[in-house]
This record gives structure tokens, sequence and C-alpha cells, in this order.
């Protein structure tokens, strides 16, 4: 009952969110405007669509597989962060005001699902470029959950609240409903990299670049983004290398993701133009 309380609270939060952000961000006139025009924005972006949510079902269906193989490797690198960075996270947490906890609570849980949605919608609705940074952004996502999946497979690595004494999983504690949704989509060995940082920062990264466009959606996408990345550190659940590499990799992805859709999107060139080309080329040296 309680996963089914916290799904249902979630879903209903991102669902109100992601109406009020695309209201405010692209405009009721063009979001009228979008919906009339709603099946040709779908289908142009369907097979990016369609390639993430595939990746997201085999992901899902090959957790347990995965987990296992992660088990029988078990090359455990929890001692080597710790020895990397200490009790970074623990004096992070004694510095942070206990009257904070609800809030970044709602970061991890409802604001992070929120980016993950309200991104994709702004960008399908909107007009100018928008279905060309929706690309990009289904292909990072693509990536980080690619990068992702094979890091926590290969390395088991436990979060600060699960191994030290001196951090508390603050959000368990206080909010043990939570830990059914989180426990039902990844193993508590799946801390390096932080995906809830590196996801984050690539829509802020896909934000930054479509600023000019969209002007009211990169601060909303920043602000969230940055309460996702503090949160993941202050409720004990990643490590601050954690979310240095996952900063790395949301950065990383959407680079990647601008060069792959450049090259799905503009038409190869053909044998007759290069020849043409190269017969321009030609006669100008004349």
């Amino acid at each position: 009952m309680a996963l089914l309380e916290v799904t249902a609270v979630t879903g209903l939060s991102v669902v109100t969110g992601t109406a009020v952000t695309a209201l405010l961000c692209v405009g009721p006139q063009q979001v009228s405007r979008a919906m009339t025009s709603a099946d040709d924005r779908v289908r142009e972006v369907a097979p990016y669509l369609g390639a993430a949510l595939a990746l997201l079902a085999v992901k899902q269906l090959t957790q347990g597989y995965r987990l296992r193989l992660s088990r029988a490797l078990d090359w455990n690198i929890t001692d080597e962060l710790y020895a990397l960075e200490g009790g970074f996270v623990a004096w992070l947490q004694r510095l942070t005001p206990e009257a904070t906890l609800e809030f970044f609570t709602v970061s991890y849980m409802i604001g992070f699902a929120f980016l993950l949605v309200a991104a994709p919608v702004t960008y399908l609705l909107s007009a100018e470029d928008g279905r060309r940074h929706l690309k990009e952004l289904l292909v990072a996502y693509m990536l980080n959950y690619a990068v992702g999946t094979v890091c926590y497979t290969l390395f088991v690595s436990y979060g600060p609240r699960n191994y030290l004494d001196a951090v508390s999983g603050l959000m368990y504690q206080v909010y043990p409903q939570t830990q059914d949704l989180t426990a039902a989509v990844a193993s508590n060995t799946n801390v390096f990299p932080s995906l809830h940082t590196s996801l984050s920062v690539a829509v802020l990264a896909v934000a930054w670049r479509s600023r000019r466009t969209h002007p009211r959606w990169t601060p909303v996408a920043a602000a969230v983004a940055a309460a996702v990345v503090f949160s993941t550190m202050y409720l004990g659940i990643h490590w601050l290398t954690d979310v240095v590499v996952g900063v790395a990799l949301g950065v990383g992805s959407v680079i990647a993701a601008e060069q792959i859709v450049d090259r799905v999107e503009s038409p190869s060139l053909g044998v007759d133009d290069e020849e043409d080309r190269v017969a321009a080329g030609q006669a100008g040296d004349d």
C-alpha cells in the first residue's frame, strides 16, 4: 500500500507540475497550437522516443540478471570512494539545517521525476526548434542510462548512509515509505555514478542550449536540478565522487547527443552530389 501511495503522489505531482510548467514556459496559445499538430510532432520524434522506451524496458527486464552478475563479479569500490573523499557527506549533513529535510526529500523524489518528464513535454509543445532539443534530450537520456547500467553492473558500491555511522539515511528515517519506491526501481548498490545527478545535469545542459528560445524553462531547470544534485548527498544516498562523475556524464551525454542527432538528421551526401562537388571544385581551379 505504501508503494502505491508514494507512486500515486509522485505521479500526480509530476503531472500537475508538468502541466503548469508547460503553460508558464510555453504559453497557453502555443500549447493550443501544438495540440492541433500533436500527431506530426509525435511522429517526428517517435524513433527517438521508441528507442528510449525500449532501452528502459530492457534495463528493467534485465535488472535481476545484472544484479546477480554484479554480485558474482564483486568489484566493490566503496572503500576506494571513502578513501578518496573521506567524511565529506557527513560534514555536509551536519552543515545543512534540519528544516530543509522535507524540501530536499521532495526534490529527490518528485523534483527529479518532474525534470525527466517536464523537459520533453516542454520541448514537444514549443515552437522554434523544440523538437530538435527534444531529440538531443532523449539521446542524452539513453546515453546516461546505458553508461549507468554498465557501471552499476560492473561496480558494487554502497552509499554513505550504508557505509558510515556518521551519515544518516535522513529521507528513509523520516519518510520510510519512500524506500518502497526507490527499492522497486534500483538496488542499494546502484551508487556510482549518480544518475539522479547525471540526468538532472543533462536536462539543465539542454535547457542552457535552448535558453534563447525557452528563456522561462532554463531557470526552472537550473533551480530544480541544483536541488536534486544537492539532495543526493545531503540525504546520504550518494558520495561526492558519484556526483562529480555524474556531472561529467550529464554534460558529456549532451555533447555526444548533439553530434549523434546531427548525423541522424543530416542526409548523407550521395555519390552524385559528391561528383558534382568535385567537378565544381575543378571548374573553379581553371
